[in-house]
Parts: structure tokens; sequence; C-alpha cells
């Protein structure tokens, strides 16, 4: 990973360079936007939710981390939905705590942490359907006060870097941050790290993506051409977090690669019978819980069980996903900002838990 992933705000890090006079094309085709791993989990803990298998995920309780994201914000919060319907933040993050996390993504010399995938997901009333909205990473948004996860007060900031409020201020602080740019109340958090991510895709034996365009990412070492491959863990890892191989070079480039390689990895778990077989899904169960940290509320093998049931009527082929509305910041082309009318739009009809206008899933800004 090269240090320009961990620039903030209009610093001198940049991402992959994109000249503010360049021409930008549109990218080809409808661009799919970006899940990268929580339907995944959410399909595991369901299968270990049945009944025949649920004595053996026990024990995995303990390896589940838990943030009290309640207690951390207070009552100084959006209220909650009109409805039964439910939002959920989903962060991939690229923590290099642990020898593991550290070779992943070129990490080696790269310290902290940071959201490299973040999402909120919204389950209307009824939960038969699902939406996905991605925030890119680097979107420039107004941090909150917030209280740090060591009890200090870090104060409010004006056009930080999206992923920079993680490894500065903690996962309560993201929710603090997400709440008070949509307005739309986070029920549950759910976050998986790079080692979780490389572990899942390595027990359920690699995943095959048809690869959309030749990519050569010196920066993650990815070298593929056009066409189906099978990846491993370390492989998927780079896929779904390459920016310099393809698109401009921005965050926004790699969101369709995530949505892609999400579908297939789906697709993979599908075609094992994992209730047929335990101890794939007891390996791939324990994968995710081990590089999992959730709220309070979901943090049992139970209570996400529970959660995933509950998502029985949602088919995850048909989930929606959009990327936020951005346009390229006026002052710094290598960043974006959120674009209205249009994502104000999409927040509302989150807000209200009503059908989100087609007017309010167009982005300015494509990554191409």
């Amino acid at each position: 990973m090269s240090h320009d992933d961990i620039s903030q705000g209009t610093d001198e890090g940049r991402p992959a360079s994109r000249s503010g006079g360049r021409k930008r094309k549109k990218a080809p085709g409808k661009r799919r936007r970006g899940l990268k791993i929580a339907l995944g989990i959410f399909l595991v803990l369901l299968l270990a939710g049945g009944g025949t298998v649920y004595w053996m995920y026990s024990s995995l309780d303990g390896n589940i981390k838990a943030v009290d994201i309640n207690k951390a914000l207070g009552e100084d919060r959006p209220e909650k939905l009109p409805t039964t319907g439910q939002n959920l933040l989903v962060l991939g993050s690229d923590s290099r705590a642990g020898a593991e996390n550290k070779e992943l993504g070129g990490g080696g010399s790269v310290g902290g942490a940071r959201s490299d995938t973040a999402m909120v997901v919204h389950i209307p009333e009824g939960r038969t359907k699902a939406v996905a909205v991605s925030i890119p990473r680097d979107t420039l948004v107004t941090r909150p006060e917030c209280t740090k996860s060591d009890g200090s007060t870090m104060s409010s900031a004006n056009r930080v870097m999206f992923n920079s409020v993680y490894s500065l201020a903690g996962p309560a602080c993201v929710v603090k941050t997400v709440e008070k740019m949509s307005g739309v109340r986070i029920d549950h958090y759910l976050e998986i790290n790079f080692a979780g991510f490389k572990d899942l895709v390595d027990a359920i034996g690699g995943v095959t993506v048809d690869v959309p365009q030749d990519i050569d990412d010196k920066a993650s070492g990815l070298n593929l051409t056009a066409g189906p491959h099978k990846l491993n863990g370390t492989e998927s890892l780079a896929y779904v977090r390459t920016r310099h191989g393809i698109g401009d070079g921005s965050d926004l480039g790699r969101i369709g690669l995530q949505q892609q390689f999400m579908m297939a990895l789906l697709s993979e778990i599908k075609s094992q019978d994992l209730l047929g077989s335990p101890t794939t899904t007891y390996k791939i169960a324990s994968s995710a819980t081990k590089s999992l940290t959730t709220d309070e509320g979901l943090a049992s093998l139970k209570s996400l069980s529970d959660f995933a049931r509950s998502m029985n009527g949602v088919d995850p082929s048909s989930m929606e996903t959009i990327m936020l509305p951005v346009a390229y910041d006026k002052q710094d082309p290598n960043r974006v900002v959120a674009a209205e009318p249009q994502a104000g739009t999409l927040w509302k009809a989150i807000r209200e838990d009503a059908t989100i206008p087609e007017s309010a899933k167009k982005s300015p800004a494509t990554g191409g």
C-alpha cells in the first residue's frame, strides 16, 4: 500500500495521480457499485444459525470483538426509522495490527488503520429487499467532535478524507460522521479486517472472477489479463483494493470491481453444500468471526444469526447497490465531495424508508 492511501483532506498525500486538467472518460456500460464482503458474512452466519449445526458455533462467540456504539454516541443522534427497517454500517478496514495484516496489501511500512470500504446497508420494512450505499473513501467530509476510545475528545474538522476518521478517532466516530452527513440513524455496525477477508476466500477454495480489462497494478503487484481467473485470498484482496490499475486511478474506479467480486463470492459460497459440510462451514465461520468487530447488539453468534435469519427474504443477487453521488472537488480534483441535490435526496429516502428516486443514484464523478 502506498503512502497516498493514508492522506487526508487536502494534504500532500494523493491517490493515484490524476491531473485536474485531464479529460475524464465515461466508464463503459453501467458501473456496478460497491459491496465487498458483508453479504458473504451474512450468508455464512445464516448457515451457522441452522439448528443442525448451531452447536458447532457456540464456541465462536469469543472471537467477535464489540464496540458499544450507543454508549459512545449518547443521545444526540438521528431518530430511528419510522418503520421496522434497519440501517447497518459495514466497514472493511485495512488495519495493519498483527503480523498477518501487515503482510497484506503492501502494508509492511504503513501504520494505523483506515476504513478501506464503507457502505450503509438499508433494509426496508418487510426485509424482502435491501440497498447498499457505498461511501467513497476519498470523499471530503466534516468530522464532528468525537470521543476517542481512550476517552479523550477530538474536535470537529472540515474537509477531512472520510477514510481518515477511523484511524484518527475509531469506529464510533465513523458512525457519528455518517449520521451527521446523512441524517440516517445507524442501528448496527459491522467491520471485517484484511486478514479476515483473505482467510474467508481461502476457506472456500478461492473465487473465480471475469476480469473486465487487463490490470497491471505495480503498487499491489496485481497483474491480470482480461478474462476468467480463480483468485486466492491474497489475490482477491488485491483485486477489490486495486485503484492504480483501473479507471482513472481514483477510489471510484474500483467500486465496480468490488461489486463484481461480491457477486462472484456469493455464487461460490452458494455452489458449495455448506450445510452438508459442517467442517467447511465451521472453518468459514471461524475465519469470519476472528476478524469481526460489531456493535454490542450484534456481538454474539446468536445475535448475528438471528439478524441474518431476519433477512431470509432478501435475495443477495438482487440487492441494489449505489455509490453515494459525488462530484470532483473544485479545490483538489483528486478528492470528491457529496453531489447535491442527489445525495440529499438519497439520504432523505433512506430516512423515510421510501423508494430511492433514480435521479438520486446518478453520480457526476464516475472514476472513468
